[in-house]
């Protein structure tokens, strides 16, 4: 490393280049964060942050370019490298061991750690570290495995705050968490800030950027278009800034009318999750189920999906009665599930992209117990097609695409499905960028328009507000209240899934009354 003259940035890139083979990933890429700033990146999955957060990491090695810290040009040679220059990471996929405590988890890895050490002083700052974002009620002796998916989120968060960081690099950090939680982690943001500390926040929540982050850089297609305050965007700018084209209307408009019903819950219950749960579908039309993690939503999709061996109630799928517990008879039934977990139930990610899109056709492409290849790749370049996913990566492992084209590969493998019906959805664009949020949207509607009746779970307000012809708002595994479309509000829906049940008629009263 070599010194160089004192800087008010933190870290620096200037004329960072990446490429893979003859795939150039960064393009002479060059921003700065400030000391004491919250400073979002933003752009398209495939833009470049990961690739360029994995220069930053120690994780890859820039081709040309440089990278300094605090104002000293350094070689970020490996992740312990950069956690000594003082840059530390908190990745969209968890880095934890289920099976250790919270406190061995918190300083698993770090830097820190002498070979003789005293336990009560790690112990004290793993509580601080907890206390600071609210999560007072995790035992630090209480096995990871233990906690649900918002409180293990935490704890990582926990982890970055030990290790003293100058950049604290959170990508998508919000993705699991409650509004409460949510809520927790913006304070503790706000007060390292405060602290002089710096943040680079990587986030598809376009509301998460304006209420948090102090300026924005916009990277496309591997090149830097823009740095500037935040309160120089609006939402509309800031897409357009980040698809490099005019952005017509996110949501496409409702078009086909509502047919019969073909979808009919009731009485759906699941001890500990959700009790006494019954609505409708018509065919065309897209239910949105809406409530903060924990309240239910997702677990309903689940059971619908056959995912909840001790769920119990009626259901019927175009007039038939469903056996509930049975994933296979729930797919025999029309019922096809995408799961918001594309990593662990959605995809086969170490599989070649051609593989996953046929992956639940072989039956009807076998003949005398031999394959019809020629007659798989075709459908298979129908499917990519269909999807957007594009035609030349289908010999490409999954896990080499983007998460939005991963998750096409989900809504994929449900197309031109002979006896389809019903299409469940739990989460449709967690980790997912605007532009490939705009592909899957399409494709849902597209859905509709072959006479589907589609069911979503979903955290994301502003995604139940623009795409539910109807909405259920959920707490605590209970149906607060139902809208129709062009009848709701951000309002009205935060106020529901915030509030217990039994609060619903009297916030209603009040509402009337006023």
């Amino acid at each position: 490393m070599t010194t160089g003259t004192a800087s008010a940035d933190i870290v620096a890139v200037s004329g960072l280049c990446k490429s893979f083979g003859a795939v150039p990933a960064l393009k002479l890429v060059s921003f700065a964060v400030r000391a004491g700033e919250i400073h979002a990146l933003c752009g398209e999955n495939g833009a470049g942050k990961s690739t360029l957060v994995k220069c930053l990491t120690g994780l890859y090695r820039p081709d040309a370019g440089e990278i300094t810290v605090e104002g000293s040009a350094t070689r970020i040679g490996s992740p312990r490298e950069a956690q000594g220059l003082g840059i530390a990471l908190v990745a969209q996929e968890l880095s934890l061991c289920p099976d250790l405590s919270v406190l061995d988890n918190i300083w698993l890895g770090s830097v820190k750690t002498p070979f003789f050490h005293r336990k009560i002083h790690f112990r004290e700052q793993a509580r601080a570290a907890l206390d600071r974002l609210g999560a007072d009620n995790i035992a630090l002796d209480r096995p990871l495995s233990t906690l649900g998916l918002g409180e293990r989120q935490l704890v990582e968060i926990a982890r970055l705050l030990t290790r003293d960081a100058k950049l604290l690099i959170l990508d998508e950090p919000t993705a699991t968490l409650t509004d409460n939680e949510i809520a927790r982690i913006f304070a503790a943001l706000r007060g390292l800030r405060a602290q002089g500390r710096s943040v680079l926040y990587i986030t598809h929540r376009l509301s998460e950027v304006f209420a948090l982050c102090d300026r924005v850089t916009v990277l496309r297609n591997g090149e830097h278009i823009e740095t500037r305050d935040t309160a120089a965007f609006d939402r509309q700018s800031l897409i357009e800034s980040m698809l490099g084209r005019g952005f017509a209307e996110l949501y496409p408009d409702e078009q086909k009318p509502a047919g019969e019903t073909v979808l009919t819950v009731q009485n759906l219950s699941a001890p500990g999750r959700f009790t006494n749960i019954g609505f409708t579908v018509p065919r065309g039309k897209i239910l949105g189920l809406a409530g903060q993690i924990g309240s239910g939503a997702s677990e309903i999709v689940g059971a619908l999906a056959g995912l909840a061996y001790d769920a119990t109630g009626h259901v019927h799928i175009a007039g038939q009665e469903l056996r509930l517990g049975s994933s296979a008879q729930a797919a025999k039934a029309g019922a096809m599930f995408v799961s918001g977990d594309r990593a662990v139930e959605g995809i086969f990610r170490h599989l070649p992209v051609f593989d996953n899109l046929i992956a639940t056709r072989l039956a009807s492409r076998t003949r005398l117990g031999f394959l019809n290849r020629a007659g798989l790749r075709r459908e298979a370049s129908s499917l990519a097609q269909q999807a957007g996913i594009d035609a030349n990566r289908l010999g490409a492992n999954a896990d080499t695409l983007s998460g939005g084209n991963q998750q096409k590969i989900a809504f994929a493998r449900c197309l031109d499905r002979e006896g389809g019906h019903v299409l469940l959805m739990n989460e449709p664009t967690r980790g997912v960028d605007v532009g490939a949020r705009a592909e899957i949207y399409r494709l849902m509607r597209e859905f509709c328009a072959k006479g589907y009746g589609l069911v979503m779970a979903s955290s994301d307000l502003e995604e139940v507000l623009g795409l539910s012809d109807t909405i259920l708002t959920l707490y605590r595994g209970r149906i607060v209240g139902e809208y129709a479309r062009g009848n709701k509000d951000m309002g009205r829906l935060l106020s529901d899934i915030t509030h217990p049940p039994v609060l619903a008629p009297i916030l209603a009263l009040v509402e009337a009354a006023s």
